[in-house]
């Protein structure tokens, strides 16, 4: 989801729509959905200010295995909002949902399959939340 960074809220459906006709966009059947946002959020980016809403995401690993890639895990989030270091490692903040994969990737590698990165929500907006679980 994309909001606008002045207002912190989303763009209403007319001005996307009116936006992805000015700069000549149209909706590909064959294509995938997520590749194709993917595609026009940065063509719509050069219109009008536009912003990817931050993931928060928790990271649950064991003591141990996160020894190794905890300062690394940490570098890719935003903001850290709450962190447990009592019995396993635990982490929860905002990330950019581009840093989702490679997270993921980090936790995997490093806790052998064990530990768990999940996305809990995105970041509240300036009036109210728009996702939480």
């Amino acid at each position: 989801m994309c909001i606008n960074p002045t207002t912190e809220r989303p763009y209403p459906v007319s001005i996307v729509e009116q936006a992805m006709k000015d700069a000549h966009v149209s909706v590909k059947p064959n294509k995938s959905a997520k590749q194709q946002a993917l595609e026009i959020i940065k063509l719509l980016k050069e219109s009008i200010p536009l912003e990817r809403v931050k993931m928060k995401i928790r990271i649950t690993m064991t003591m141990s295995d996160s020894k190794k890639c905890r300062d690394q895990i940490k570098k890719l989030f935003l903001s850290i909002e709450n962190e447990d270091n009592a019995g396993q490692f635990e982490v929860v903040g905002l990330a950019e949902p581009g840093f989702y994969k490679q997270l993921a990737e980090i936790v995997a590698k490093h806790s052998r399959g064990k530990g768990m990165c999940e996305v809990l929500g995105v970041e509240d907006s300036s009036e109210t939340a728009v996702f939480d679980s």
